[in-house]
């Protein structure tokens, strides 16, 4: 209502008079370091109830600008922020990934890692007597879980009592050339490992510090070769909020649909100006996820093909190889195969359920360049690939943009981001909004189409079967079971698809 905005607009006055010049930007109010900290008593960032940042006093400091460029890597290997853990604190590089939830490091060397987390050297570490194991489709770790005083340098001021993972030993999970020794799990608890009752890392942070339960993620890999060793792109990870410096124009949101990764609900997907014209669920078979752990834009089986198949109709003509991710396309140095390739377009609904919004990525953002072969070519692969485990919006989509993870109000907001720009030109578009009248209005299931369904039957029928001659070798054949509840065989695991 205009009297609730013109209060708030009040209260923003007095607090800009109070405490001196300030950010604001789109109804938000940011401490940033133009505060003078030496005759100003410092404040921090709590949430009001509305998702709204606002300044109160006074438990600890979020300065969203000291967070800018906190974190360096690329979409290939990773992006990662420099952490503290244990007392005295020893740093390491944490790679974050929105598609996990555990905080686990290297707690035992491993030949390409530089440097571990010895426990035995913090006077704070106390291990909790359990064990966990993550395994992915490719890639392992196994460790014990404990508890740890951690900080980051570049992140909201304090230190954090935290439950950690440390890795004992790892399998195809640390690999050559990666510059960072362990992975912040930013999802909810329902994908903590071993179970939900182990606190995921940013919960712990929102309880204890009592900030805002939003942190934004910006990624500047955009247009950069991908396995290029010399000067990492870098990004940011603001926690507690949103840095209007980060991003350009409005951000547009859309429901988390459920809380375990961070679910939201695609309507249409677009090449170029061609609708695939496929029933929605087919783009949220299984689920649809922003993921920043996974390297690339994967997408459903069916709706991957039809990609394809519509790129190719307006694109040269490329071996099968460069499509499935097993051959480079390449051209002379110098030359960009841009002009070949159309745009490629995601609608999501918004939060006025009737309404969509599209984000649009360029093919600079897609078709990435490799180092060169032989010094006279430049080679570039194919940023999306397939999935059986549903779609997943990974760094190839999210360098393009500046996101918004408010779990305050459940709901991811997009917005361009500033770095998302190569060669001077904008590798990403947003627009809206639209009428999501021609869509259903619940888009999140898989399409079960009668054949499939005797399939099915006949499956679960054979599963029977083999269970019953199972448990009838269990009462003759005495044996140990082992507990598989840390298994993670999700194909969108960072692991699976890191540039190796």
């Amino acid at each position: 209502s205009v009297s609730v905005r013109l209060s708030y607009h009040v209260t923003m006055l007095v607090l800009f008079l109070t405490l001196g010049r300030k950010r604001f930007h789109d109804g938000k109010y940011n401490v940033s370091s133009t505060l003078d900290a030496t005759s100003l008593q410092l404040v921090a960032l709590k949430s009001d109830g509305t998702g709204l940042s606002l300044a109160s006093d006074p438990t600890g400091t979020v300065r969203f600008l000291d967070m800018v460029n906190n974190l360096q890597g690329d979409s290939g290997r990773g992006y990662y922020i420099e952490m503290s853990i244990g007392t005295p604190g020893q740093k390491l590089n944490i790679l974050v990934d929105t598609g996990s939830s555990n905080f686990a490091v290297a707690a035992a060397p491993h030949p390409f890692i530089t440097h571990y987390f010895n426990t035995a050297l913090s006077s704070t570490y106390r291990s909790s007597g359990r064990t966990v194991a993550v395994r992915y489709t490719q890639g392992n770790w196994e460790g014990e879980l404990g508890v740890d005083h951690v900080s980051i340098p570049k992140g909201p001021n304090g230190t954090i009592i935290i439950n950690i993972a440390a890795i004992l030993s790892s399998d195809g999970f640390f690999l050559l050339g990666v510059n960072w020794q362990g992975i912040l799990g930013l999802a909810y608890p329902m994908l903590a490992r071993p179970d939900s009752s182990v606190e995921p890392f940013f919960n712990s942070v929102v309880r204890q510090l009592g900030i805002p339960d939003i942190f934004s993620l910006q990624m500047c890999g955009a247009g950069l070769s991908a396995s290029s060793m010399a000067d990492p792109a870098g990004g940011s990870l603001v926690i507690g909020g949103a840095e209007p410096t980060l991003y350009r124009g409005s951000i547009w949101y859309t429901p988390i649909l459920e809380e375990w990764y961070y679910q939201v609900e695609v309507l249409k997907f677009e090449v170029g100006d061609q609708n695939l014209n496929l029933n929605c669920r087919e783009y949220n078979m299984d689920k649809a996820i922003v993921d920043s752990g996974t390297t690339m834009l994967r997408l459903p089986v069916n709706v991957f093909n039809a990609v394809v198949e519509a790129i190719t109709r307006s694109s040269l003509e490329f071996s099968s190889g460069f499509w499935d991710g097993t051959k480079l396309a390449c051209w002379m140095k110098g030359e960009t195969p841009w002009r070949f390739f159309p745009k490629l377009s995601i609608y999501l609904r918004a939060t006025n359920t009737t309404q969509s919004f599209r984000i649009t990525i360029l093919p600079q953002l897609y078709i990435q360049p490799i180092t060169d072969v032989d010094g006279t070519l430049d080679c570039f692969r194919f940023g999306v690939s397939p999935s059986t485990n549903g779609l997943v919006i990974g760094a190839t989509v999210m360098e393009g943009f500046y996101v918004v993870f408010d779990r305050a109000q459940k709901r991811l907001g997009f917005a361009l981001s500033n770095c998302a720009v190569s060669g001077g030109v904008a590798v990403s578009e947003i627009a809206g909004p639209f009428s999501a009248a021609d869509v259903a209005s619940n888009c999140s299931g898989g399409v079960l189409k009668e054949p499939l369904l005797w399939v099915i039957s006949y499956t679960l029928m054979a599963v029977c079967a083999v269970v019953l001659i199972i448990l009838l070798l269990l009462l003759i054949v005495p044996c140990r079971c082992r507990d598989h509840s840390g298994e993670i065989t999700d194909e969108s695991s960072l692991v699976r698809h890191r540039i190796k």
